[in-house]
């Protein structure tokens, strides 16, 4: 079954209250002094401004997100507003345009503003736009190649731009040190479970992934403290990714969720929460395809992170595993 069906059953209600509080984000840096003293803006960097917009923009109200999508739309237009010009743009409220502010991760309407300006500014100079038409029925195969090109780019630019660093530290952390790990995926999110589990395996640490989500469940009752479970499910809303995701938190151990909601109810089970870039869809290109992408993208950095940690058993075990299979790579005279 489709992992576009499987989303469509009711997600189980939550337990209750996590079972750990969510390590608090790391404070922005404030931005060093511009000539003349003028203070750069504090939050994300003008270039990943509208990745923040395509990202969190689901998880808005309908008036936050006229707003996200106004500034979004004309930065340079946005930039020269006051607070209460965009309000009045987008008919909204001066709080709604300050809480907008907030959720794109800047701590109030100037640092946005200045932000927009600085977007503006590189638009200004001939920066590529974010976005590419659609795949039509009558494209040919060239235009086909670029687009698909072009929007997988936009993806893991996207998908680069939201991830919380601090998140995918503690997440390599708990698998760096498990003494067991499962991962969760069902249709193409399983591919990116196998993906990384296989991964993990080549590098000596005992990880399993489950397509069928009975064996996932009989996996996860078997977890403890000191064990690890990595989810992923792009709408996080999967019960058969959330089920035994909430077992593994519930039995003890140290739980992921790859998603690109994190305000989905996957979260609620998750210690660590790794966001991917939201999925664009369209008649040829289902969300599948694009959630995919932003999902190998957060896996490999997870990859990377487990075996830069762990080298001294990493190193001796790709190379044993590269070894036994190297006869099978050559060719046979």
């Amino acid at each position: 079954m489709s992992s576009s069906v499987k989303e469509t059953f009711t997600t189980p209600e939550p337990a209750g209250p996590s079972r750990h509080a969510q390590p608090a984000r790391p404070a922005q840096p404030a931005q060093p002094a511009q000539p003349g003293g003028a203070v750069g803006p504090v939050g994300p960097a003008p270039a990943a401004l509208a990745a923040k917009v395509r990202m969190l923009g689901p998880t808005m109200t309908r008036s936050m997100q006229r707003v996200a999508e106004a500034v979004a739309g004309d930065p340079a237009g946005c930039a020269a507003l006051t607070v209460t010009g965009l309000a009045e743009r987008t008919g909204t409220s001066e709080a709604t345009v300050v809480r907008t502010a907030r959720t794109l991760g800047y701590p109030g309407y100037r640092d946005l503003r200045l932000a927009l300006a600085g977007l503006a500014a590189q638009q200004e100079s001939g920066a590529a736009p974010a976005v590419t038409a659609d795949i039509t029925v009558d494209d040919p195969l060239p235009d086909v190649i670029a687009k698909l090109a072009r929007e997988e780019q936009q993806c893991l630019a996207d998908t680069a731009a939201g991830l919380d660093a601090a998140q995918l530290d503690a997440a390599v952390t708990a698998l760096s040190g498990a003494r067991r790990i499962d991962v969760y995926g069902i249709g193409a999110s399983n591919l990116v479970a196998q993906d990384l589990a296989q991964k993990l395996l080549r590098i000596g640490l005992s990880a399993h992934a489950h397509a069928d989500p009975h064996l996932a469940m009989t996996g996860a009752v078997q977890l403890r403290t000191g064990d690890a479970a990595v989810a992923i499910s792009h709408s996080g809303r999967t019960v058969d990714v959330i089920e035994p995701l909430r077992t593994a938190f519930d039995r003890g151990a140290t739980t992921v969720a790859v998603t690109g909601r994190p305000d989905g109810a996957i979260a609620q089970y998750a210690d660590h929460v790794l966001t991917t870039s939201p999925a664009r869809e369209s008649e040829l290109r289902p969300a599948a395809m694009s959630s995919r992408t932003s999902q190998l993208l957060v896996v490999d950095c997870l990859f990377i992170g487990v075996a830069q940690r762990t080298h001294d058993t990493a190193a001796p075990a790709l190379a044993a595993s590269y070894e036994a299979l190297a006869h099978r790579h050559n060719p046979r005279g």
